[in-house]
Formats: structure tokens, sequence, C-alpha cells
């Protein structure tokens, strides 16, 4: 697949608050590539971090002239900080991988392997079945069950944002710059040859997980009105339904005026309310549909980048 020329390699790594933490992230991934024949560069992408990371990250690049630190002007997110890595890469294969040591380095050499085989996309799969029951593994699944039944592009269950991408398919994801990024559907969604790779998560090196509740539910939302029309057809549906449903009322109450039974008809307020209300509360649903879509349209359609880089002041 390659030249003879020794084949490069950019390792993309996102971090948010990690001081501390990226030094042994960092010392792991080196042991993890010692040997390997590749021409490896790590790119650190710092999304805005409020503690001590920039420094983590300068005291590095001193260290290691490998590295090469970006930073964001503030907190774009987990998909602004990979495309901005992604978009800073220049290497054969592009590596993606968190940065708090979730995410084994030791299984890099095989996924190069499978890229020298001819995949242009190598995803990763967290098996976590032996992991406890919680709240986030249970919406993980239902998000995923959901996503699959109502769009076209199918998302691999477990699907980890460590992968490997060749050239083509790294230039592919460059050439979708919209704005509400779900980067596990677009890899999935530019179709080139893909192989999986199961991994068990290990345990994070220290801290927590930065994606809260409320990250994830975005992240949900994005995916799903990225990829999928079906809330509005939910919608149209709904409208059908009551259509059938008042002419069937219509053909009951004219069954009264045929057969003359008109006096047992009764004034029928509370059900006429009832379906008012029902229809009411669909129409509401189905515009906040619109809305969304609306909404996305909008700020896409002003072009704001999905990051900005900034450069750190100098170090004495």
């Amino acid at each position: 697949m390659f030249s003879k020329k020794k084949t490069t390699v950019d390792l993309v790594i996102p971090v948010y608050n990690e001081a501390g933490v990226v030094e042994q992230t960092h010392a792991r991934i080196s042991a993890a590539l010692e040997g390997l024949p590749y021409d490896f560069h790590f790119i650190y992408v710092n999304d805005g971090s409020r503690d001590g990371t920039a420094d983590s990250l300068s005291a590095l690049t001193a260290r290691d002239p490998r590295v090469t630190p970006l930073s964001l002007s503030r907190n774009f997110g987990h998909q602004a900080a990979l495309t901005a890595g992604l978009d800073a890469s220049t290497a054969d294969v592009v590596i993606t991988m968190d940065g708090d040591g979730q995410h084994p380095p030791e299984m890099i050499p095989e996924m190069l392997r499978l890229v020298a085989q001819g995949y242009d996309i190598v995803q990763t799969q967290r098996m976590d079945e032996a992991q406890p029951a919680s709240f986030k593994k249970w919406t993980s699944g239902l998000f995923y069950r959901l996503i699959n039944s109502i769009s076209r592009t199918q998302v691999l269950a477990g699907a980890a944002d460590f992968r490997a991408l060749t050239r083509q398919a790294v230039e592919a994801l460059k050439a979708m710059p919209e704005y509400h990024r779900f980067l596990r559907g677009m890899v999935a969604w530019i179709g080139y040859p893909t192989v999986i790779l199961p991994y068990q998560p290990a345990e994070r090196i220290s801290g927590q997980s930065k994606y809260s509740t409320r990250k994830m539910f975005r992240l949900a939302m994005d995916a799903i009105f990225s990829f999928s029309l079906v809330p509005l057809y939910i919608g149209l549906s709904m409208g059908g339904l009551f259509l059938f449903m008042a002419f069937a009322e219509a053909v009951y109450v004219l069954s009264f005026w045929v057969t003359g039974r008109t006096s047992g008809l009764a004034p029928g307020w509370s059900s006429l309310m009832f379906m008012l209300l029902i229809v009411g509360g669909i129409l509401m649903i189905l515009m906040g549909f619109i809305g969304v879509y609306i909404g996305y349209i909008f700020q896409e359609v002003k072009h704001r980048p999905v990051y900005l880089l900034k450069k750190d002041p100098p170090h004495d």
C-alpha cells in the first residue's frame, strides 16, 4: 500500500484540563510505539483548558520534538478539538485517541498493521459488557439503537473516537465542513473499507470524564438531527392519523343524521376539548422539530468556524 519511504503517522489527541495526566499519557504512548518502523508525530489539541495543561504541553514540546501543541481559543468541545487536529495533520495515517488513558496505545501496532493490509478506517469498538450497569451505559445503548433505526447511516454501537484513518479518509472528513459534528457518524457515512477492532477500556489515569450529561445529550441531538429526517416524518404521520380520525368522526356523526337519531348526539364539549389539546400538542411538537432543523440551518449558513486557534504566550 505504501511506498518504500517511511510511513508518517500523526496521533491527534484532544485534552481538556489534563495537567499532570498528559505527561503520563504521552509516556505510555511513546513506550507503545517504541521500535515501530514509522515516523510518528503527536498533535495535542488543548480544548480551552483552565488548569495547567498548556504548561504541561509546553514542557512536552521542549522534551520531545515530535510534539505539536494546538490551543483552541475556548472550550469548543471534543468533536471540534478532533476536527482541529485532523485539519492540522499531514501524515499518511492519522490516529485519533483520548488523552485520559482509556484508549490503550498498545493497540496502535495492530491498527497500523490493518491499515497496511488495505483498510482506510480501523474503528475500535468499546466492549464494556463486564462494566457495571450505569445510567451512561444504558443511555448509550438506547442512543445507538435509536440512531440506527432512524438513520440510513449505521453507527457501530460502542464506537469510540479511537481510530486510524488513511490520508484518503481524512481528506474525505475535511470535505464535510458542517458545524454540528458527529464524527462517529461521519466516519461511517464516508463508506471507505473499514475493519472493527474491539478493545476493553482502561481506567482513567486521573480525574473524571469530561462528558457531562448535558454534553452527551447535545451530541446525541447533533447525531439525530444531522443524520435523520425521521422526526419530521413522525409529525407528518401524526397529522395524517388525526386527519383520518377527523374523517371517521364526521362519518360517525353523519350516521346519526341519516338514521334520524340526532337526539342521541351529545354536546361533546369534553371530547372536543380533549381532541383540541391532543392536536395542539402534536402541532407544537412538530413545530419544535421544524424549529430545531431551521436552527441548525441558520447556524450552518452563518459559516462560523468549528473552532478557533490561539497562540499561547511565550514562556520564559
